[in-house]
């Protein structure tokens, strides 16, 4: 993946890829990022962090296509993620507010879990009153698949032990899979 792509993606997000902690040093950073996803897996991505001043900065490049980030910790709960070339085509289309890629599945690791801010709104940045915050414990993302999605359950406030559609109705829908 271009470096390029990935910190135009990151700086878009804002406070979906916020800064780390000023006192987490790299080791710690691709550990937590490692953590997302299968130690194959995460053991050759290329891992990204971003700094205080909004800047990203590769703490190391990989070498099967797969990209993680650490965790982030101003957010309520752990949340590293890995994922493949076209899950990131898919969020800078989600941090852009654009269509995401025709034809392009994608696949992503969050086997640390996750918080989101809501599970109906793409664009809320924290737990607020009335927004179906969520908490998913280890799980994996089918992202920009969806007629695939037909069937899954779309509640706001879904059962996250199985299956469900994350961001339902909207353009960025993606299927959420727990795994143990």
């Amino acid at each position: 993946m271009k470096r390029l792509s990935m910190t135009a993606a990151v700086l878009a997000a804002g406070s979906l890829f916020a800064p780390f902690g000023a006192n987490a040093d790299d080791a710690a950073l691709i550990k937590s990022a490692e953590s997302a996803a299968p130690a194959a897996v995460g053991a050759g991505a290329t891992i990204y962090a971003m700094e205080k001043d909004g800047k990203m900065r590769t703490l190391r490049e990989g070498k099967n296509g797969f990209w993680c980030m650490p965790d982030n910790t101003e957010t309520p709960g752990p949340d590293p993620m890995c994922g493949d070339a076209n899950s990131m085509e898919w969020a800078m289309a989600w941090i852009g507010k654009k269509d995401p890629p025709k034809g392009k599945v994608g696949f992503m690791y969050m086997l640390s879990g996750g918080t989101d801010g809501s599970n109906t709104d793409p664009y809320a940045t924290k737990p607020e009153a009335g927004n179906n915050w969520i908490e998913t414990g280890p799980h994996v993302m089918i992202v920009n698949a969806m007629d695939l999605m037909t069937g899954y359950p779309t509640e706001a406030k879904p059962d996250t032990k199985q299956p469900y559609v994350m961001w339902p109705g909207t353009p960025y829908a993606h299927l959420m899979i727990p795994v143990e």
